[in-house]
């Protein structure tokens, strides 16, 4: 890949509002055209994690749960965050656990991901999760999950007609997709 010369320049930065997930900046920028004007950033204190577990039969499963920030309820693959400090391959064991019950023997990192980069920092990572074996889910407190197994290919359409629409799973279940050739 080229290298590229970043052509904004940063006059200052203002922290706006902090919590224990995310930090709100704003900055006076002069932007490439050399006009002045702000920008608002979103920093994320953790890494994104993605996991779709595939089994045997080509089956995988989905989570289900009525999201906050978008007064819906979303269809996704099962996912949470990760510490920037540790391996996301350690966060994703975590997170398929936790919401599906599931582990797996079997991991395979299919994408690096930036979720929304015009203004946040967020860094998602995926996985495909494999030589799976079922157990007992791990909700977290904010967690009201229903849970689907399905066949994999429906999940394919659930993304072809709109009914996913998170960005992380959207770009998983496709990658796979292409992986799989299907």
């Amino acid at each position: 890949m080229e290298e590229y010369e970043n052509p904004w320049k940063q006059i200052s930065s203002k922290e706006i509002y902090q919590n224990p997930w995310i930090e709100v900046y704003e900055d006076q920028v002069i932007n490439p055209r050399g006009g002045q004007g702000i920008y608002g950033k979103v920093f994320f204190k953790n890494k994104a994690i993605g996991i779709i577990p595939i089994d045997s039969d080509g089956n995988t499963w989905l989570v289900g749960q009525y999201r906050y920030t978008l007064s819906e309820y979303s269809w996704e693959i099962p996912m949470g965050g990760g510490d920037r400090n540790c391996d996301p391959l350690d966060s994703a064991k975590r997170e398929l656990k936790e919401e599906t019950g599931l582990t797996a023997q079997s991991w395979t990192k299919i994408m690096r991901i930036h979720t929304s980069n015009s203004i946040t920092n967020e860094e998602g990572f995926i996985y495909i999760a494999q030589d799976l074996e079922e157990g007992e889910t791990e909700f977290d407190e904010t967690e009201d999950l229903a849970i689907r197994k399905m066949p994999f290919s429906e999940a394919i359409n659930m993304v072809m007609e709109g009914n996913i629409t998170d960005a992380i799973s959207v770009a998983g279940i496709l990658k796979v997709a292409r992986l799989l050739n299907l």
